[in-house]
């Protein structure tokens, strides 16, 4: 059984600064080496909670209690054709999306990061992105989570210009999260799945009552439906 890691490395990057140093040291005269690090838990590789976007939303302390929302068989939905810059439509993920099955996990797969690095500004500003009716599709299947492998809404571009758009213009976030589809957001190498269902394991860090938490995410490919 091969298990594919699909988190992305937590290292020096552009867009989240880590704050990284030693508070015991070898070099020091200590007896144990310990690292501290802090960073956004929005970074890298995470899963969204909806206190994310809205005051009364639930926070990772209701994910932590309901573990299957991130945990179990997955549609891995093939986005692998789209072109830089494409919006994704209701009508792609209608082709693509045919075996996604109500209450399920989906991860859509465009192998965004092998064509881009996603330590470069370019890997953020000239994705393919989510439309608002491909968003509404996916609602629309009663689905309970759904990971990205792409900067997935179109206003993620503009915060590296430090512009704030509205919520309501991040359509993943205003159409899934608000109505309670957990997000799991910045996936790498689904490039290995190649098969139309997974087994995927997605574990936030027990970081209670927040918006969001870091999570190591894998998978393995299940050969039959």
């Amino acid at each position: 059984m091969q298990i594919i890691d699909l988190t992305m490395p937590i290292e020096d990057h552009f867009r989240w600064p880590v704050e990284r140093k030693l508070t015991s040291d070898f070099a020091a005269g200590d007896d144990f080496q310990v690292t501290w690090m802090g960073w956004a838990v929005h970074g890298f590789t995470h899963i969204d909670a909806p206190r994310h976007m809205l005051p009364n939303g639930a926070t990772t302390t209701d994910l932590h209690t309901h573990l299957e929302k991130v945990v179990g068989r997955t549609a891995v939905v093939d986005l692998s054709h789209v072109e830089p810059n494409m919006p994704i439509t209701a009508e792609m993920m209608a082709s693509a999306g045919a075996h996604i099955e109500p209450n399920g996990i989906v991860l859509l797969r465009t192998c965004w990061d092998v064509v881009v690095s996603p330590s470069t500004p370019e890997f953020w500003t000239t994705a393919p992105y989510m439309t608002r009716e491909a968003a509404q599709w996916l609602l629309d299947r009663q689905i309970q989570t759904v990971g990205f492998d792409f900067p997935q809404d179109y206003p993620i571009r503009l915060l590296l210009k430090n512009e704030r758009p509205k919520m309501s213009e991040m359509v993943t976030h205003d159409v899934l999260l608000r109505n309670g589809v957990t997000l799991i957001e910045y996936l790498c190498n689904l490039q290995e799945l190649t098969t139309p269902f997974a087994q995927l394991v997605a574990l936030p860090l027990k970081i209670m009552d927040a918006d969001g938490a870091p999570a190591r995410v894998i998978a393995t490919k299940l050969q039959t439906r």
